[in-house]
């Protein structure tokens, strides 16, 4: 299946209740065979309204933080989430609803094929990467799972609140350039 058919069967979804308060399904953007995804909690209201992860302030500083490394949504990351549908008042998502819409993650993971995986946040990260993964301690840490090397870092929503944690998220992203270049990736 083609990620245009996915997200054509994934805008019709009424598994969880998310889908009731939505103005749209956040699929995902990207580059659709990127070797590098991001992975964050779930759409606020700016993501809803549009229809694209990461589009609001948080966006920004996630964009700010690509292009520090020569990466970009247009050319060469895939961004999605957890969820689809926003959470009400932006709230975490529930894990019922990460398990309800697991399953659209697992069938992008198939056909994009990513070599990394970035959990943008703790709700990706303890869904992902391990379930007691504490951001401000594993926060720039590679882990391999089924071939594919993992990372968790802040979310630009919480560094937004709390800036002094942007030098650390920083790290990360240049943690991850470095690991792109080992690995050979070309970007």
């Amino acid at each position: 299946m083609a990620l245009d058919e996915l997200e054509t069967k994934c805008s019709k979804c009424r598994k969880c209740e998310l889908c009731t308060g939505r103005t749209n399904v956040v699929f995902g953007q990207g580059k659709k065979d990127a070797d590098i995804m991001l992975i964050g909690e779930g759409p606020g209201e700016n993501e809803d309204l549009q229809g694209k992860p990461f589009v609001g302030r948080s966006g920004q500083l996630l964009d700010k933080f690509l292009a520090s490394i020569d990466l970009s949504r247009e050319t060469n990351v895939y961004i999605a989430n957890m969820v689809k549908c926003r959470p009400p008042k932006n709230r975490d998502p529930k894990p019922e609803e990460q398990d309800m819409c697991i399953g659209w993650l697992r069938e992008q993971f198939k056909i994009i094929r990513p070599k990394i995986i970035v959990c943008v946040g703790r709700i990706s990260a303890q869904r992902l990467i391990d379930k007691n993964f504490r951001v401000t301690k594993e926060h720039g840490v590679f882990v391999e799972k089924n071939g594919v090397l993992m990372m968790g870092t802040y979310h630009p929503a919480a560094i937004l609140r709390n800036p002094n944690n942007k030098e650390l998220a920083f790290q990360d992203w240049l943690a991850l350039r470095d690991k792109i270049k080992e690995l050979g990736i070309a970007v």
